[in-house]
Order: structure tokens, then sequence, then C-alpha cells
């Protein structure tokens, strides 16, 4: 009989890892923990746990992904976000255990329109997605086996996200302005989940070798307005609210203190042609996590 491989995952209370732990179950024997029992700032804490733990996989969802507050906390993004999975990569070489990782497209500096492919050269904006590039960076480095998902736009129907935000704005406020400059694609943190698991069972099932980056979002394409407009046409609302009017700005109208790139489409090619998956078109993923 096959012993179940023991899964460490962190980030457990997260909006990814909380549908992680649901999916990675199925798998083997899930060891989650949260931010209170794994502080990946505390380097010695994450090496010490991962060897303690032993596991044959590590599943990585958890980072510092407040873009904006990362600009003024370098220091704890570099932590989180590069030093921690460094460490995780190293642990994982030594177990010869395999690290499955969550990037972003805010590797890439947003220029012309063309969905950004793998092996494009990353240029990030801001301190979060030089964080999230430097733990790239160093998982690659570590010579472990390795899968990097990068993803864009993740929501979901816990957490702090983008859908929950416009959903109470859309009570409270008369009147929103919403960036329609930035094109992405809206990423449902279940199909996140759900599509690492799958991949984890091709992996097990047989002699696999080809580690590295993949991209993995929903598919099509829009702007954080016309995300924001799928949003107010699926939410229901009683007679004694009338929701927002939504009105396209420029992102020159809303200064952030990080700058945001202006295109985040990514090329899912590798992952159809790696693993024949490809996440459902976001309309159809944010519908479906409306009505759950």
């Amino acid at each position: 009989m096959t012993t179940a491989p023991r899964i460490l995952l962190t980030g457990a209370r997260g909006q990814v890892g909380w549908e992680l732990r649901r999916t990675l179950a199925s798998l083997g024997e899930v060891v989650a923990l949260d931010s209170r029992t794994l502080n990946l700032a505390d380097a010695d804490a994450v090496r010490r746990t991962v060897r303690e733990i032993a596991p044959a996989i590590i599943v990585n969802p958890a980072a510092h992904t407040a873009v904006d507050k990362a600009e003024s906390e370098q220091d704890l993004a570099h932590a989180v976000n590069a030093i921690a999975p460094g460490i995780l990569a190293e642990e994982a070489a030594r177990l010869d255990a395999l690290l499955v990782h969550y990037s972003t497209d805010y590797v890439f500096n947003g220029s012309g329109a063309t969905a950004w492919r793998e092996d494009d050269a990353c240029d990030p904006l801001n301190v979060y997605g030089a964080s999230k590039l430097a733990g790239e960076r160093a998982i690659a480095a570590s010579g472990c086996r390795h899968l990097i998902f990068r993803t864009s736009w993740v929501y979901g129907a816990r957490g702090s996200n983008f859908l929950l935000t416009m959903r109470r704005l859309m009570r409270e406020r008369p009147e929103l302005k919403i960036v329609s400059d930035q094109i992405g694609a809206p990423t449902w943190c279940r199909d996140l989940a759900e599509a690492t698991a799958l991949i984890l069972s091709q992996v097990s099932a047989c002699g696999f070798d080809r580690w590295g980056v993949y991209h993995m979002s929903n598919g099509g394409e829009t702007s954080w307005h016309g995300f924001a407009e799928a949003i107010q046409a699926l939410d229901e609302f009683d007679e004694t609210c009338a929701p927002a009017r939504l009105l396209p700005i420029p992102s020159s109208d809303y200064p952030t203190p990080a700058r945001r790139p202006l295109n985040s489409r990514l090329n899912n090619d590798r992952l159809a042609q790696v693993f024949g998956l490809r996440l459902q078109d976001w309309r159809a993923a944010l519908a479906l996590c409306m009505a759950n």
C-alpha cells in the first residue's frame, strides 16, 4: 500500500489557501498552517517547521499581498515574498520534496497589449512585484522540483479582494470611479485551487520533469471597471438600495503608492500544452462564485 504524501500548506486562512485546504485533501495528509502557526517573516521558524513536518509536497500560497503597503514595508515584503520561498525551496531540495508556489502578473511592467508568456523579460514596477520575482528566482536557484503558478487579480468569497470591496461600496456610495485602462483576467481562487490539485495528481502519476513557471488565470480579459460592471450585473440589490453609478477613469486619475501595470494579460498556452488544462472564462467563474 502506498502511503499518502504529507502536504505542507501555508497561508491556510487566505483566499487561495482556504480553497487549497479542501482540494488537496484528496491527495494526501494536509498539514495546514496560517500566519498564527507559521510566520513566514521568521526565517528560522520556516526552516524549523519544514524539518519537523518533513512533507513530500509544499504548497505556498501565502504572501505579503498588500501592494501599496509593500512600498513602505519593503523589508517585510522581501522577507515573506522572497526570503521565505527561497528557504522553502532549499528545504524542499534537501527532502527531495516538490514545491508549489504562486506568483503574480506584477513581475511584468505592463507594456504593450500582448499577453505575457512565461519566458518574457520581467521588469516589475513596484516593491510587491520585485519581491515576488525575487522569490521566483530563489526557488529556481535552489534546484528543487518546483511549479510556480503566476496568476492575476485573484478574488473569492472570503478574505480581502476587489469583489467583496465592490459589493460593499456599491451599497454605501452613490458613485464609484473605477480604473478602466488596466487590463487583465480576474481569477477565482477556487479555480486556482482545483487546477492545482488536478496538476498535482498528474505529476504524481507519471515521471514528470517539466518543472518551472506556468501562467494560470481565468480566460478572457477585462478592465477593473469592466469587472465592477460584471459584479454589479450579477449582484442583487433590494428596493431600499440603488446600486452605485460606475464611472470609468484612467489610472492617472487614481494615483496609488505602488504603480500598477496597464497590461496584466497572461498567456496560458503552456499550462494547456503540458497539463491539458485551461481555466474557465472569467465571467463564468464570477457567476459561479457569486451564486455560491
